[in-house]
C-alpha cells in the first residue's frame, strides 16, 4: 500500500466505520509512520506532545470555562434585558436583540454552540411571542451564534493562531469588524422581514426601570472590557486575559448575582475540562497527521497544483472558500482547523495573502459551517434545545447562509475589513 493510498483511502475508510474524528487521524498517521517511513514508531507521541506543546493553546480551557459559568450563572439573562430595553419600542426589537445578544457573548464565550445555547434559552420564546414564525425564529438564533466563531476570543482564531505560528492578538483584533459585518447583515435582513409582519413590539421601559436593567447588566457588560481591554491596553496577554476572564465570571456569577453555588461551578469545571480535552486530543492527533503530510511533501504537491491550474489569487480564494464551506459542513471546525491549516497556508502564503487575513476567512467559512446542513453543530445544538426536528430547523436557515456567503466574499477580498490598517 503506497503513502498516498493510505492518507487518502484509510481515514475515509475509518470514517465509514464510525471511528471518532481523532481516532482517524492518529491511526492513519501510525500506519503511515510504521509502515512507509524509516521513523521508529517512538515518534507518534512525541509530535502529539509536541502539537500541544504551544502557549497560545492554554487559553483554550479557560475561555470555555469563562463561556460556561457566565451561561449558567445569570450573565446572558441579563445581557439580553439590556439589548431588549435599547431596542425597546422598535418593531424588530426581539430579533434585533437575538442578533446583538449573540455578539455580545460571543465576545464572553468564543464558543458558537454556547452561544446558541445561552441566547436562544432566552429569545426564542420571546420571538414566538412577539408574532415571528418557528422558522425564522430558529433560523435566526441558530445562525447568529455563529458569529462568536469570529468575534474574539474566537476558540478557532486561537487554534489557527497555534497552527500558523501568528499571533492571537492580531487575529483577534482582525475578527471584530468582520464579526460586527455578519451581524449587520442579519440586521439588514431582519428590518426587510419586519416591514412585511406586523409583530409585536417590545414593551419599552420606563426612566428608573431602564436604570435598574442597566445598573443589572453592568458587570456582565464588563465582561468583553476585561477580556479585550486587557489584552489591547497590553496589561495582559491574551492567555493571561483569558484566566482573568474565568476568575471574573466566577465574581460576578457567585459573588453578585448569587445565582451559582460552589457544587455548581465544581460541576462548570468538570464540564470545561471535558471539553478541553476533546479539543486538545483532535488537536493532538492532527498535529501527527499533519506531520506526516509535511514529511511527505503534500503542502507542496498542493502549491504546485494550484500554481499550475490558475495564477488568479481571486480564483484561488474563490476555490478555497468553496472548499471550506464544503468542509465546514461535514466535519466540526475544530478538527477542520488544526488539519487544514498546515496544507492551506503554504497554499496562501504562495499567493502573497495575508495569513492573519487568512485565518479570519477560516473562521468565516467555518461558521457557516456550524449551522449549515447536514452536520453543522449549531443545528444540533438547537434540536436538543427545542426539541424541533433537523428537517425543520434547515429550512430556516436557507436565507441566513446566503446572507453571510455574500458576506464571506465581501471579507475575503476585501483585507481592509479585517486589516483596516491597510486603509492607512
Amino acid at each position: 500500500m503506497t503513502l498516498i493510498a493510505i492518507l487518502g483511502g484509510l481515514p475515509l475508510l475509518l470514517l465509514i466505520v464510525g471511528l471518532p474524528i481523532y481516532l482517524v487521524l492518529l491511526t492513519t498517521a501510525s500506519v503511515a509512520i510504521m509502515t512507509q517511513m524509516s521513523v521508529p514508531a517512538t515518534m507518534v507521541p512525541q509530535i502529539m506532545f509536541g502539537g500541544l506543546d504551544k502557549f497560545a493553546l492554554l487559553s483554550v480551557p479557560f475561555f470555555i470555562f469563562a463561556g460556561e459559568i457566565m451561561s449558567r450563572g445569570g450573565v446572558s439573562r441579563r445581557i439580553v434585558n439590556c439589548i431588549l430595553m435599547l431596542c425597546g419600542g422598535l418593531k424588530s426589537a426581539r430579533p434585533m436583540t437575538a442578533i446583538g445578544a449573540s455578539e455580545f457573548f460571543g465576545a464572553v464565550s468564543g464558543s458558537s454552540p454556547a452561544t446558541v445555547a445561552a441566547i436562544g434559552r432566552l429569545m426564542y420564546p420571546s420571538l414566538r411571542e412577539g408574532g415571528y414564525s418557528e422558522k425564522f425564529s430558529l433560523g435566526l438564533i441558530t445562525s447568529a451564534g455563529g458569529i462568536a466563531s469570529v468575534m474574539p476570543p474566537s476558540i478557532l482564531m486561537i487554534l489557527y493562531a497555534a497552527s500558523s505560528e501568528q499571533s492571537v492578538t492580531a487575529l483577534f483584533a482582525a475578527g471584530i469588524v468582520p464579526a460586527l459585518l455578519l451581524g449587520l447583515v442579519i440586521a439588514g435582513y431582519i428590518l426587510w422581514v419586519s416591514r412585511k409582519m406586523t409583530p409585536s413590539t417590545a414593551n419599552k421601559p420606563q426612566k428608573g426601570e431602564a436604570l435598574s436593567l442597566f445598573l443589572a447588566a453592568l458587570p456582565a457588560l464588563g465582561t468583553p472590557v476585561v477580556i479585550l481591554g486587557g489584552i489591547y491596553s497590553g496589561i495582559f496577554s491574551p492567555t493571561e486575559s483569558a484566566g482573568m476572564a474565568g476568575v471574573y465570571g466566577v465574581l460576578v456569577a457567585r459573588f453578585f448575582y448569587r445565582e451559582i453555588t460552589w457544587r455548581e461551578i465544581w460541576s462548570v469545571v468538570l464540564s470545561s475540562a471535558h471539553l478541553t480535552a476533546q479539543i486538545l486530543l483532535v488537536v493532538a492527533a492532527s498535529g501527527v497527521f499533519s506531520w506526516v503530510l509535511t514529511t511527505s511533501g503534500v503542502p507542496q504537491t498542493l502549491v504546485n497544483f494550484v500554481e499550475a491550474a490558475s495564477s488568479e489569487p481571486w480564483v484561488v480564494l474563490l476555490t478555497i472558500n468553496v472548499f471550506l464551506l464544503i468542509v465546514g459542513c461535514l466535519m466540526d471546525p475544530v478538527s477542520a482547523i488544526v488539519l487544514l491549516t498546515p496544507m492551506l497556508v503554504p497554499v496562501v502564503t504562495h499567493l502573497d495573502v495575508n495569513l492573519v487575513h487568512f485565518g479570519v476567512i477560516m473562521a468565516v467559512n467555518l461558521s457557516i459551517g456550524m449551522f449549515t446542513p447536514p452536520f453543522g453543530l449549531n443545528i444540533f445544538t438547537s434540536h436538543a434545545l427545542f426539541g424541533v426536528p433537523i428537517s425543520r430547523i434547515s429550512a430556516g436557515l436557507v436565507p441566513f447562509i446566503i446572507l453571510q456567503t455574500l458576506a464571506l466574499l465581501l471579507i475575503t477580498y476585501v483585507p481592509a475589513i479585517s486589516l483596516p490598517q491597510l486603509l492607512f
